[in-house]
């Protein structure tokens, strides 16, 4: 079952969009996690999110998989998990914060908070390495061998 998990192509492209949705979901979890790049840390987002009524069960959730999924996509381990685990993130924010705000980003600040344009192109990204793997220069390749 592992190996099947983890089996993938040596398409570069697959790699490519790894990396770039890795290295996105990585700073996003390292300002959650760690504070860098001016994130309010573990303690200040966990206080942040529960003040705004989630569950701290969920914080938890939304903070390690952008730290740990951000870091596993990276490095090409367990893609497909690490998949489905932003699948989840960005289909609740879509839900729960953002689909009031209609589709598009909020460039001119003209809106109340931001659309769902960056979300879709997220689960776009995420649903095609779901569905096809790390790609080359990835463990999960090395490790299915």
């Amino acid at each position: 079952m592992l190996k099947r998990l983890m089996n993938t192509t040596s398409d570069v492209s697959f790699t490519i969009l790894r990396l770039v949705l890795g290295v996105v979901f990585f700073a996003h979890g390292a300002q959650k996690m760690l504070g860098w790049f001016g994130g309010f840390g573990f303690h200040g987002t966990m206080a942040s999110f529960t003040q705004m009524g989630m569950p701290a069960a969920v914080a938890l959730l939304i903070i390690c998989t952008e730290f740990f999924g951000g870091l596993g996509l990276i490095v090409g381990l367990l893609t497909r998990i690490a998949s489905l685990g932003i699948v989840g993130l960005m289909i609740g924010a879509i839900f729960m914060v953002h689909l009031a705000n209609g589709f598009f980003m909020n460039w001119m600040g003209t809106q109340k908070g931001e659309g769902i344009e960056y979300h879709l192109l997220v689960l776009a990204m995420a649903a095609a390495l779901l569905l096809r793997g790390a790609g080359a220069f990835s463990l999960d390749r090395a490790l299915s061998k």
